[in-house]
């Protein structure tokens, strides 16, 4: 059952017990001000009713994807617009990355049962894009809004319940509406979408995999990540390509889960083959971009990239890397502490950047919170929750970083590949493409 809001008279509109006030004007007032732009009706209006507005629902420039639903509305989605023609698509290709988010996977995810099947209702005819806006529809049919009862009375600590509400003065309580990570249904199905140009336009892989879990932390030399594949990453249920780390990983995240608490951790993405030159310099960075794109998924709390942190405890001759000239002639860098990009700009090596989030908020352990008419009480949630959502946010991890490469791919062909490239600096971005059997020279 989709979620209600209860709409009020906007505040400033025209009321029906006399003229609209603008602060202490009156509308004959305004009428006066010496601006042509102006253009106010004297006639009397009913009570206007205004439906809340949530902006920053769509992430991209020339990629752009908007994600619609609620965690217990009727369904979720997105539409994606600005998708190249000719791109062969089918459900099948979102439903891969999508299995890999739904919930109901293992023991340490929650246990909500969604088969998040989706559906492709526009921009795709006879298996392949047309050029117009993709819609993607994925119903919610495990929903379970009793379970909300207390929670539309009182916030739960560390949630979005408070903070929704000293926003918009209402909020969708079952759920958590558009706090939920459910949310983020929409941004893996476009993330397939990217994943796949990127793949084949330039053979950009994107990859991530948990690196932490609680207090296990997986040595970053045991990954390689030249070598590093999906099938590793999915060898598990907690997605650390360390079969080792990946038990004690487990091991913590049962330890709270049969408490009623949960855990934090860290996932780590990497991007092979990245083409030279994406990114803008000064206010639109490379790394910028990612970082505004990870830390907008659910439960994030921190953002490094190549050396991170690490890196304020080297001096610069230590920290620097060296370029030199590979057997193919390439200028490369002998280190890769810059993550892949410098000054804002990919450089061809391979993306390194890491995300943490918090603990997962819905815990069924007692808390002491206030009520939304300001009484402290004592609450425990109720609810289907992660004891630790790191697992899951691997391939919402990759769906991000995948739409905002592929954004800044679309930037830097239109920007700086219109026109002949200066083969002495500059590289092709895409694939070299083979020529057809039978094509006459």
């Amino acid at each position: 059952m989709a979620s209600s809001l209860c709409n009020k008279p906007f505040l400033g509109a025209p009321s029906s017990d006399g003229p609209s006030r603008f602060g202490s004007l009156h509308q004959s007032d305004l009428l006066r001000l010496p601006s042509p732009s102006l253009n106010f009706s004297s006639r009397r209006s009913h009570p206007q009713k205004f439906q809340i507005q949530a902006v920053g629902s769509t992430y991209g420039n020339y990629f752009r994807v908007t994600t619609y639903g609620e965690s217990h509305g009727g369904g979720v989605g997105c539409v994606i617009d600005g998708c190249p023609s000719r791109i062969p698509l089918s459900e099948a290709d979102m439903q891969v990355e999508l299995d890999r988010r739904r919930p109901g996977q293992s023991r340490i995810t929650t246990p909500r049962k969604e088969t998040d099947t989706c559906h492709i209702s526009s921009g795709v005819a006879d298996g392949i894009t047309t050029g117009s806006p993709i819609k993607v529809e994925v119903p919610n049919t495990d929903q379970r809004g009793h379970d909300y009862n207390e929670m539309s009375l009182a916030y739960r600590p560390s949630h979005a319940d408070a903070t929704y509400d000293f926003k918009y003065g209402v909020r969708s309580v079952q759920g958590g509406g558009r706090s939920s990570a459910r949310e983020t249904i929409g941004r893996v199905a476009a993330g397939a979408v990217a994943k796949k140009i990127l793949k084949q336009f330039s053979g950009t892989e994107v990859l991530a995999y948990v690196s932490q879990a609680h207090k296990v932390v997986l040595p970053e030399h045991l990954v390689d990540h030249e070598t590093l594949t999906l099938d590793q990453v999915e060898s598990n249920i907690v997605r650390c390509p360390n079969p080792e780390y990946a038990e004690k990983m487990i091991a913590a995240i049962d330890a709270v889960r049969v408490r009623g608490d949960s855990v934090g951790g860290v996932v780590t993405c990497i991007v092979r083959n990245v083409p030279r030159g994406l990114g803008s310099p000064v206010f639109d960075k490379l790394e910028a971009e990612l970082a505004k794109a990870a830390m907008s998924l659910p439960a994030t709390k921190g953002f490094e990239f190549g050396s991170g942190f690490a890196g304020t405890f080297l001096t610069g001759s230590e920290h620097n890397d060296e370029f030199f000239t590979d057997e193919h002639g390439r200028i490369r860098t002998r280190t890769n502490r810059s993550g892949g990009i410098q000054g804002g700009i990919s450089n061809g090596e391979i993306i390194n950047m890491r995300i943490a989030f918090k603990p997962t908020s819905t815990i069924g352990r007692k808390q002491n919170t206030v009520t939304r008419d300001r009484k402290e009480i004592e609450l425990t949630a109720r609810g289907r929750h992660d004891p630790c959502v790191v697992p899951r946010a691997v391939p919402m991890v990759e769906a991000m970083v995948a739409l905002v490469l592929v954004d800044q791919l679309m930037a830097q062909y239109a920007q700086c590949q219109l026109f002949p490239i200066n083969p002495a600096f500059q590289e092709p971005m895409e694939l070299p493409r083979l020529e057809p059997v039978g094509t006459p020279l």
